[in-house]
């Protein structure tokens, strides 16, 4: 039989094993008050939520006597929406996404990893179901689940660049894609088709350090992939900048285009501003499709 004292030295053993990143997750999504969230709107469930003046096409049943009694007007009560949603997420963990140009900036993935989970933490606690894409993690809810999630989000790929993975979306559900979306946006945009003729609705936050918006390279400059795997020396950085601008800027458009064509919000973050103006942005995104 265990005893209490056994019982608690295994708790704190597990507990010292989860990843840092879930207790920052926890202080990023404090700054997000659950109030906002625009689930509580007139729908189906028991909790009541308010009165409003009854309308033509409301039924004589639905009328809340007592309180009609109390005016001229007569009265509905509205249910607040409690049909709950499936939410997957899915986030890029390849080698690129491990870059920071500057020691005092988050990397790139950790400040994806981070604002996911801290999505996922919201979205849990309003009562909706979380999980990973690619039949990682089924959605659930539950703290047991941020675990697992937290778990899953810290490891790491040796791939290059990553591509969201459309298997396992249910049929209407929601779904969150974060990546820096520099590699090959074949995947990405078949991977949103796919969304789409399932009916599932999203959001895509492309992450990005600042020093890649500005390419400030000159001279001789060796350009490595962050896997080593690929590499490009010239002698004339500065030459590059206005085909790199242009194609960033491309990428960008293509990928607002995939969004808008597909049903589903298009935003860009920098590593260099706060975390939670992107998990607002983030909330009111899936919020338009909840």
């Amino acid at each position: 039989m265990i005893t209490p004292l056994a019982l608690r030295s295994e708790a704190e053993s597990l507990s010292s094993a989860l990843p840092p990143l879930l207790a920052e997750a926890e202080q990023l999504a404090a700054t997000v008050l659950l109030g906002d969230h625009g689930r509580r709107r007139a729908g189906t469930g028991d909790t009541f939520w308010q009165y409003r003046p009854a309308q033509d096409t409301d039924e004589a049943r639905s009328i809340d006597w007592r309180r009609s009694a109390r005016s001229d007007t007569n009265f509905v009560q509205d249910k607040e929406w409690q049909i709950a949603q499936s939410i997957l997420l899915w986030v890029d963990q390849t080698a690129a996404m491990s870059f920071t140009s500057d020691k005092n900036l988050a990397r790139k993935g950790h400040r994806a990893r981070t604002i996911a989970l801290a999505t996922a933490i919201l979205l849990i606690r309003g009562g909706e179901r979380v999980g990973l894409t690619g039949l990682r993690l089924p959605p659930k809810r539950g703290e047991q689940q941020l675990a697992q999630m937290a778990a899953l989000l810290a490891e790491d790929s040796d791939k290059d660049f990553g591509a969201p993975e459309a298997q396992g979306m249910l049929p209407h559900s929601r779904a969150l894609f974060i990546s820096d979306f520099l590699g090959d946006i074949e995947p990405t945009r078949d991977a949103l088709l796919k969304a789409a003729d399932r009916g599932v609705r999203g959001a895509l936050l492309q992450i990005l350090d600042p020093q890649e918006e500005a390419f400030p390279f000159d001279g001789r400059t060796i350009f490595q992939s962050m896997s080593g795997t690929m590499q490009h020396e010239t002698l004339k950085a500065g030459d590059l900048k206005s085909r790199y601008l242009d194609r960033l800027a491309q990428r960008k458009d293509d990928l607002q285009s995939l969004a808008r064509m597909t049903g589903w919000q298009f935003q860009t973050h920098h590593t260099n501003t706060a975390p939670n103006t992107a998990l607002m942005w983030i909330y009111g995104a899936l919020e338009r499709h909840i």
